[in-house]
């Protein structure tokens, strides 16, 4: 499969700037994979489109303030964004700046530095979190590291907005950008209807962001992240499979968690890689939201509903101005 045959065409209009305020007044649009229908309607309704008994899978993973501004010795200003999850002390960086070397020590602040362990590639390091309990330190002095194609400067808003309701487990960089529609009005409106909620964790790393390179589909090679998966979802999983209501992912990363090792709790990486071709095994319906152009989401969601489906619910989408990516509006694919 060619790469640029997962293409579109987006206005830069249309590429969401800011969320939606409330999170469940974002628009929805209804996939029938089966009927091939389109449906819009507004994320607030998405109830009407479930039954009770239906479980929804949310990745309950907390977005960190990966973006740090510290100084060499010498005084030169360094910028690191952390990118891969290891442990709490232990990240894969985007480090930039000058004469970067294995052994540098850079001051975020007084109480808090980063020393550099190793080179990995062009501008990538190994870096080790100096101070006690890394993660408030980088709650206290660091930066929401939002999408680069926002292009704008992280704001308050963003704090809130940029991480989900029930955001629990440090250790992404990216936000579950599916979940970001649902507010506590809305998860109540579900629990009423009887629909059910599970969680897994998976802390999204900045190759979310990494461009595909490749001519191929299947050439191109996903970064590992961090994936657990409790036995308590699995146990709702299967619940809802023998009561015959669907597994309802609640994003991609979702959908790889529960599929890298199926109908089993998992604590460990990930590096499952989906696109055409691919057959589900738990995965029944799906929550997403409108991804770039020639991206490994944009493969995956083509996997999962069909790619002449949806590159033309896509152009629809367009048509209708529905606004994309990460502050987006939501589809749901049945």
């Amino acid at each position: 499969m060619k790469v640029k045959d997962f293409d579109y065409e987006l206005p830069e209009s249309l590429i969401a700037k800011y969320p939606s305020v409330p999170r469940h007044s974002a628009r929805l649009m209804v996939l029938d994979r089966n009927s091939q229908s389109i449906k819009h309607d507004n994320f607030w309704n998405l109830p009407e489109y479930l039954k009770e008994g239906d479980l929804l899978v949310f990745n309950n993973t907390k977005v960190i303030p990966a973006r740090l501004y510290g100084r060499k010795p010498t005084g030169g200003r360094v910028e690191v964004v952390l990118t891969d999850y290891i442990k709490p002390d232990l990240w894969k960086a985007l480090v930039g700046g000058k004469k970067i070397r294995k052994g540098l020590r850079i001051e975020i602040a007084h109480d808090f530095g980063v020393e550099v362990l190793e080179h990995i590639e062009e501008g990538k390091f190994l870096v080790r979190l100096l101070g006690e309990e890394p993660l408030k330190l980088i709650d206290r002095y660091g930066h929401i590291p939002i999408p680069p194609y926002l292009r704008r400067e992280e704001e308050r808003i963003d704090r809130e907005y940029y991480q989900t309701v029930f955001a629990e487990e440090e250790g992404a960089v990216a936000s579950p950008t599916a979940s970001l529609h649902f507010s506590e009005e809305l998860l109540k409106k579900l629990e009423s209807r009887g629909i059910g909620s599970a969680f897994i964790t998976l802390h999204i790393s900045y190759g979310t962001f990494k461009p595909v390179k490749t001519e191929n589909v299947e050439e191109h090679v996903i970064e590992p992240e961090y994936v657990k998966v409790p036995e308590d979802t699995v146990d709702k999983i299967r619940e809802a499979r023998e009561r015959g209501r669907k597994v309802v992912a609640v994003g991609t990363t979702t959908v790889r968690a529960l599929e890298t090792n199926p109908f089993k709790s998992y604590e460990g990486w990930t590096e499952l890689y989906i696109y055409p071709g691919y057959e589900f095994k738990v995965v029944d319906a799906l929550i997403t939201n409108f991804h770039l152009p020639r991206s490994s989401l944009l493969f995956l969601v083509s996997a999962f509903a069909g790619r002449e489906f949806l590159l033309k619910a896509y152009r629809e989408a367009v048509s209708k101005k529905y606004r994309f990516y990460s502050y987006g509006d939501g589809m749901l694919i049945l």
